[in-house]
């Protein structure tokens, strides 16, 4: 925060401290606001950090949040008194920018149809550039509100060769981009690779349930050799057992007339 000290004078902090005579409308705390003594029309206010910070840019962001809800609030006050439905708010920070005193303020300004104050928007003197040039732009005060440090370079006066530099920037950038292949199109690829695998690289393939059964020897004779005529399967009775995994078992219960 900067002091009265810091300048040779400062009105404002004058003002504010009471040296002079001040029409005051609004005080808090934080913020004071009073009538410009040379309004665009009645009702012409500004709103006044209490704090000496000479540009918008020096004006911590909670105060500067404040101001703005008390410009919002006097605003809705304005109307009403004046009975003017249309405004500009203002705020000149810096010498270019038509900054007359060096101390932040906003203006409230009530508009009337035919009163000969204008803020010529669009402007007139000015070209409309490429939307390459205005993407460059966007871009670079994107990435400054995430990281300032990001961004380098200087910008001369009227900025046109740094824009020039982030157009390029911007071209290359959409270059690459179409280049890139897309995820989808990666995803195909490495299916197709899958499909052209040989089948040794390939997962083994879950080994088949092997199921036991009992086999019989069709020769050989079971008991006396007049019981039954060589080669014919012995008739019995067999228990099947299912085990956890699926597997069956026999169990012979012996032949079909008893015998064990």
């Amino acid at each position: 925060m900067e002091t009265q000290d810091d300048h040779a004078h400062c009105t404002f902090c004058d003002l504010i401290r009471g040296a002079a005579e001040v029409s005051i409308c609004h005080e808090d705390a934080d913020a004071i606001a009073f009538m410009d003594i040379q309004p665009v029309n009645n009702g012409h206010v500004l709103v006044v950090p209490r704090a000496h910070y000479e540009s918008l840019l020096d004006v911590p962001q909670e105060l500067g949040a404040h101001l703005f809800h008390v410009t919002m609030r006097l605003a809705n006050a304005v109307r009403q008194v004046t009975g003017c439905d249309d405004f500009n708010i203002v705020v000149n920070s810096g010498a270019a920018a038509g900054q007359d005193e060096p101390h932040y303020h906003v203006h409230i300004i009530p508009r009337r149809e035919g009163d000969g104050f204008d803020i010529p928007l669009p402007f007139n003197g000015s070209e409309m550039p490429d939307r390459t040039h205005l993407d460059a732009y966007a871009a670079r005060i994107g990435a400054a509100l995430s990281d300032p440090m990001k961004i380098g370079g200087n910008f001369g006066s009227s900025g046109e060769h740094t824009a020039s530099r982030d157009s390029a920037h911007v071209e290359s950038a959409h270059v690459e981009s179409a280049k890139a292949p897309s995820k989808k199109s990666n995803r195909r690829a490495q299916n197709s690779n899958r499909s052209e695998t040989p089948a040794s690289d390939a997962s083994p393939a879950p080994a088949e349930r092997v199921v036991s059964l009992p086999t019989f020897n069709e020769t050989e004779n079971h008991g006396p050799p007049t019981s039954r005529a060589p080669g014919r399967r012995r008739a019995g009775r067999l228990r099947v057992h299912e085990g956890a995994h699926g597997e069956l078992t026999y169990e012979f219960l012996g032949d079909v007339n008893g015998a064990a």
